[in-house]
C-alpha cells in the first residue's frame, strides 16, 4: 500500500515538472504559466476579502441544486414505482432532461430567471433525471420475496424501507450520485461562467479570462477542483453513514395488529389452484381449528407449499375460498431474511424489540453468531433464525414450511421443542417432506 501511494506521488510530481519544462519553453505567461506562479496565486486569493464569500456562494448554490435535484428525484421515483402510470408520465421528461445539452438550459434558463438562481436550476436539471431513473431501477429490482414476507408479517412502513427498500437501492444510488456529483460542478462552475452572478467562482474565472490572467484561471480551476472533491467525499460519507445506519425497528401500533377477521378456525372450501396448464390444488377442502398442530406431509408437488401461500394471503385459489383467521406468521420454504443485517435485527422487524429477539434466538443459536451478518450463517442456522421470526410475531395462526430444512437429528429436536414452548394456543400447519412424521410435534 505504501509502495503504491509513493509511486502515485512520484508520477504526479512527474506530471508538475512535464508541466514547468512545457511553460518555460512556451516562454508565454499569457498562452501558459509554470505551476509556481500558479501556487504563488492560490496562496494569494485568501488574502482577498471576497474570496470566502465567493467560494461560499458557489457553494451554496451548487450544493443546493445537487441537493433539491437529490430530494425531488427520491420522491418522484418513490411514487412512480408505486404508480405506474405516474412513471409512464415522467418517462419522457426524464429522458429529455438526459438528452438535452446544458448549454441549451443554460440559454432558455437566462431567459426566464436571469442568471441569480441559472447555476441552483442548472445543477437540479442534471441531477434529477440521473438519481431518478437509477433510484428507480433500484425499487423495481427490490427483493418481491421479502416484500412477500413484509406483507405476511405486516411490518411496519419504517422497517419495510430500512431493511428492505434501502439494501435494495444502495448500489444504484451509489453509482448514480458519483456520476451526479462530478457532473453537477461542471455544469454549476460553466452556468456561472456563462450567467456570471456576483460572488461566484465562474464569475472570478470570467475576470480572469478578460485580463487574460492565465495563472488566475488555472487557480480558479484548481479551487473548483478542490471544492468538487470535499464536497464529493462530504456527501458520500454521509450516504455512507445513513446505509450504515440501523434504527430500532418499530412496531405494529394497536390499530394495525387488529384482525382483518375473527381468529379462530380456518376453514378452506373446495379451493383450486392451477398454474399454467398444471393444477396444484382440485377441489381441496379442511378445517384448522385454533390451538391445535397441523402436519402435511404428503409427497413433494402435492400442493402443500402452494395451500400455505394461500392461507397467508400471498396467494389467491383460481376457485373456493377461505374463512376464519386473523392475523399470520409464517416460514417460508425459502427464508427470505434480510442478508445484510444479524440474527437480532431479522426478529427484531417483526417484535419491536431487540431483547425479546436475543432471547428467543439464544434458544436456537449460539450466542457468537447473533451479530453475525444472516449471509455469513449456515443454512440450518438461517432456517433457525426464520423460525424464532414466525413464532415471535404476533399472530392467530402459524405456517411453517419445512422449517427443519438443514438440520441435524439433535437441532430438530431443539427446533421441536421451542414451537411447542411457543404456540401459546395459537394453530399451526406444519409442511414436511418426511413422509409419515405427523405425531414429530405430539
Amino acid at each position: 500500500m505504501k509502495d503504491k501511494k509513493f509511486r502515485k506521488m512520484i508520477i504526479i510530481l512527474a506530471w508538475i515538472l512535464v508541466w514547468h519544462i512545457v511553460a518555460v519553453a512556451v516562454d508565454n505567461s499569457i498562452l501558459l504559466v509554470t505551476p509556481l506562479q500558479v501556487f504563488k496565486e492560490l496562496l494569494s486569493m485568501p488574502g482577498d476579502p471576497r474570496f470566502y464569500q465567493t467560494v461560499g456562494l458557489s457553494l451554496l448554490r451548487i450544493g443546493g441544486g445537487f441537493l433539491a435535484g437529490f430530494a425531488v428525484a427520491l420522491i418522484l421515483a418513490a411514487l412512480g414505482s408505486r404508480h405506474t402510470l405516474l412513471e409512464e408520465v415522467l418517462s419522457p421528461l426524464m429522458t429529455l432532461l438526459k438528452a438535452v445539452p446544458v448549454a441549451s438550459f443554460v440559454v432558455l434558463l437566462l431567459i426566464w430567471w436571469g442568471s441569480s438562481f441559472l447555476a441552483v436550476a442548472i445543477c437540479f436539471v442534471v441531477v434529477l433525471p440521473n438519481i431518478y431513473i437509477n433510484t428507480l431501477e433500484g425499487l423495481k429490482n427490490t427483493d418481491r420475496q421479502l416484500l412477500e414476507m413484509a406483507k405476511v408479517f405486516r411490518l411496519p412502513v419504517k422497517n419495510k424501507f430500512f431493511y428492505i427498500y434501502r439494501p435494495a437501492i444502495a448500489p444504484f444510488l451509489y453509482s448514480s450520485m458519483k456520476v451526479s456529483l462530478g457532473m453537477c460542478w461542471k455544469s454549476g462552475v460553466a452556468a456561472e461562467v456563462i450567467g456570471t452572478p456576483d460572488y461566484s467562482i465562474g464569475e472570478g474565472l470570467y475576470l480572469s479570462k478578460i485580463y487574460l490572467n492565465t495563472a488566475g484561471v488555472l487557480a480558479w480551476t484548481a479551487v473548483i477542483i478542490l471544492l468538487s472533491v470535499l464536497f464529493e467525499k462530504l456527501v458520500l460519507w454521509l450516504t455512507d453513514c445513513f446505509f450504515q445506519w440501523q434504527p430500532a425497528c418499530g412496531r405494529l401500533v394497536p390499530w394495525e395488529i387488529v384482525p382483518e377477521k375473527p381468529a379462530g378456525r380456518l376453514e378452506v372450501s373446495h379451493v383450486c389452484k392451477s398454474f399454467g396448464a398444471q393444477q396444484v390444488l382440485s377441489d381441496f377442502s379442511a378445517v384448522y381449528e385454533a390451538g391445535q398442530i397441523y402436519i402435511l406431509d404428503s409427497p413433494s408437488g402435492s400442493g402443500k407449499t402452494t395451500l400455505l401461500n394461500i392461507l397467508a394471503g400471498i396467494l389467491k385459489p383460481d376457485s373456493g375460498g377461505m374463512e376464519g383467521g386473523g392475523m399470520c406468521s409464517m416460514v417460508f420454504q425459502e427464508d427470505r431474511l434480510c442478508l445484510d443485517y444479524s440474527a437480532v435485527k431479522n426478529v427484531e422487524l417483526v417484535t419491536g424489540n431487540p431483547v425479546q429477539a436475543r432471547v428467543a434466538l439464544e434458544e436456537l443459536l449460539d450466542p457468537g453468531t447473533l451479530e453475525k451478518p444472516c449471509r455469513e450463517l449456515s443454512g440450518g442456522m438461517k432456517r433457525r433464525v426464520a423460525l424464532a421470526r414466525a413464532m415471535e410475531a404476533e399472530s392467530e395462526y402459524v405456517l411453517l414450511d419445512e422449517p427443519f430444512t438443514g438440520m441435524d437429528a439433535d437441532t430438530r429436536a431443539q427446533a421441536e421443542e421451542y414451537i411447542r414452548r411457543k404456540q401459546k394456543g395459537r394453530m399451526i400447519v406444519l409442511v414436511t417432506h418426511v413422509p409419515g412424521s405427523a405425531g414429530i410435534l405430539q
